[in-house]
Order: C-alpha cells, then structure tokens, then sequence
C-alpha cells in the first residue's frame, strides 16, 4: 500500500550523491520534497531534476529541502548531479529498499520503476503523494502543497 497522506515519515538511512550516509532524522522538523524517479541522465528523469533545480529557490523559500532517490549508484548520481548542476541532494536506493518502504509502485506495465513525489510538513506528516510518469507536473503539485502548508 505504501505511504498515504497523514502517515508518518518514516526513518530511513540512505547513500548520498557524495558518498555520505543521510539520516532523514537530521531534517526533523523541516519540510520535505521526496521524489522518486527511474533513472539518472535519461530524458524525462533530466527534465524532471532540471525543474527542480530550476525552482529550487521556490522550494527553499518556502521551508523545504528537495530530495531525489533513485536506484541509480552514487557515483551516477554525482555526474548526473554534477552535468545539470543540481542543488539538492540525490539518495542511491540501489537495493530498492526505500522505494519498498515508501511504497512507490513500478509504471503501469511493470517496466520502470515508478516516479512518486511526496511531500512531507515540518511534524514529518506526508500531505502529498503524487504519482505520474510525467516529470515536471511533480514540481507543480509539490509548490501548490507547500503554498497551502
């Protein structure tokens, strides 16, 4: 079933772009974008990271840090985040478990890893769960959520 609105956050340790252990319980009490996409570099995942990136300061402005998981290495996800100059962090979820924890599905026919946006208030609540194969409608619904946080 996965994460649904009004759930808990809950506590996860993940590999980040640099290499570095990241504790979610190091952003309690801050505003959270967490969004899961297929794969690094490839056409739809660049335009949905470069979006981010480009309203990045929206989102800081409003209180929140954006984060991107995929399965994809560290190593990977320094050169995709390194080539479109990305601000925010990118997790490695290379065993999956993340994506199981969060209850993110695969695409409709089971092919690629699924591409889900939550977001989650400074009491650690998730108030969005947005999935769609789309990219760049993720930063819309996940801007609208936090003007209304």
């Amino acid at each position: 079933m996965g994460l649904q609105v009004g759930d808990t956050l809950p506590h996860f340790i993940a590999v980040d772009s640099h290499g570095n252990p990241f504790d979610s319980k190091h952003y309690d009490g801050k505003a959270l974008v967490i969004y899961f996409y297929p794969k690094d570099d490839t056409r739809v995942c660049t335009v949905q990271a470069c979006s981010f990136r480009d309203q990045y300061e929206d989102f800081k402005a409003l209180g929140a840090e954006v984060i991107g998981v995929s399965s994809d290495s560290a190593k990977s996800h320094q050169k995709f985040a390194s080539k479109y100059r990305l601000p925010f962090l990118l997790l490695s979820d290379s065993d999956k478990k993340l994506r199981k924890l969060f209850g993110v599905p695969n695409d409709l026919f089971g092919l690629l890893p699924g591409r889900v946006t939550y977001v989650i208030d400074k009491k650690g609540i998730v108030q969005l769960v947005f999935n769609s194969m789309s990219g760049k409608i993720h930063i819309q619904k996940a801007l609208q959520m936090l003007k209304t946080m």
